[in-house]
């Protein structure tokens, strides 16, 4: 019952969803992502000519909510990633390789960074480290081929074996004496790690047996003192090899588990990598029904990675005009597909990787303005 006076007013009712059907999404701090992301693929495994990882740091702290990703960081890209509120940008491809002198509105590439900057969205890139992890841009690229097996072209090598110094030495003595004098000038020596002596039995004597790790430079150092103490000739060098890392490295060398047509290899090509055309060159004696059984493969530009390898196919983004005509002449037919359409399709399972990775716990978009800058006329 109302009071006399009072009016009842009628408003719209509103429906407050339960706090715990929300959907739920935990921020990350920059620093933690950039962590994720170099967990995802070491940045050790690149090129040591490339600039990847980290490349424009907003002032912290910095929230990451959304992570854009791209193949190429344009400028009409980066206007995508500023409309749809990106945190974060990564760009397969590094918008910043050679080195920049200044930061003005002049050129193309320090403009990038000035708007990510007054827009405080971060620019991370991965590039060849993404070529060479198991879960990377070429395995991707393999899946055009249909089902086959495949190993890297060239091989990686484990980034933090051995952790100090490329040279073992070992060498064995007697004199104790003598050895304190020896073992006290060798610690001296920049370059030198994992010293250690044991006891050892040498020809039926009691000796002590030391064993050093150390750098090139260090080496030099170490065989000049012990010729000076008359050890050299007791000593063993060992040159330390890194291990190979299993299925990683540049490019692949694939076997198709049935032989196919280079016709048909090229129809799969161009629906996997979804393209109406690609660039083509028959090898010496072969035709388009030609079997196709081992192709060798590198996304991008693969003309140093695919050169003088024995193949009925080489498959890549692009190839300088002499890299094709020699492998035409040695029989082996060129799919080339232009440089990033051979990198880009890679993005939409890099999302799903990611997404898993960082616990959902972040917003991940693949770029809509990101295409390849040749066209088809």
């Amino acid at each position: 019952m109302l009071l006399p006076g009072t009016q009842l007013v009628r408003r719209p009712l509103r429906c407050i969803r339960a706090l715990g059907h929300l959907p739920s999404r935990s921020l990350m701090n920059l620093g933690e992502v950039v962590s994720a992301l170099n967990d995802f693929a070491s940045l050790s495994l690149a090129e040591s000519w490339d600039n990847v990882g980290l490349l424009v740091e907003p002032s912290p702290p910095h929230t990451v909510n959304t992570l854009f990703l791209t193949n190429d960081l344009t400028e009409e890209v980066m206007e995508e990633a500023v409309q749809k509120k990106a945190d974060l940008i990564l760009s397969y491809h590094p918008p910043i390789f050679t080195p920049l002198k200044r930061v003005t509105w002049k050129t193309w590439k320090e403009r990038l960074v000035i708007r990510a900057l007054e827009h405080r969205i971060g620019i991370y890139s991965p590039h060849t480290a993404y070529d060479a992890i198991p879960h990377g841009v070429n395995n991707w690229l393999t899946k055009g081929l249909g089902a086959c097996t495949f190993i890297p072209l060239h091989p990686s090598t484990a980034p933090s074996y051995p952790a100090e110094g490329t040279h073992r030495v070992e060498f064995c003595t007697d004199n104790t004496e003598h050895l304190d004098t020896v073992l006290s000038k060798i610690k001296g020596i920049q370059g030198i790690s994992c010293l250690t002596t044991l006891p050892a039995r040498v020809e039926g004597e009691e000796q002590t047996r030391v064993t050093l790790s150390c750098s090139q430079k260090a080496l030099l150092e170490v065989v000049a003192l012990l010729s000076q103490h008359s050890l050299y000739h007791k000593t063993e060098i060992l040159l330390l090899q890194k291990p190979l890392l299993p299925h990683t490295g540049m490019g692949r060398l694939c076997t198709l588990s049935e032989p196919v047509s280079l016709s048909d290899i090229i129809k799969r090509i161009k629906s996997h990598l979804k393209l109406p055309h690609i660039r083509l060159a028959v090898g010496m004696g072969k035709t388009l029904e030609s079997p196709v059984k081992k192709a060798a493969l590198c996304a991008g530009s693969g003309s140093s990675i695919l050169k003088g390898m024995e193949a009925d196919l080489y498959l890549t983004g692009e190839m300088s005009h002499h890299d094709v005509l020699d492998a035409v002449a040695n029989g082996i037919s060129v799919i080339l597909c232009e440089h990033s359409n051979t990198e880009r399709g890679f993005l939409s399972e890099l999302r799903d990787m990611l997404a898993v990775h960082l616990q959902n716990k972040i917003n991940i978009i693949v770029s809509e303005k990101d295409r390849d800058p040749l066209q088809v006329a």
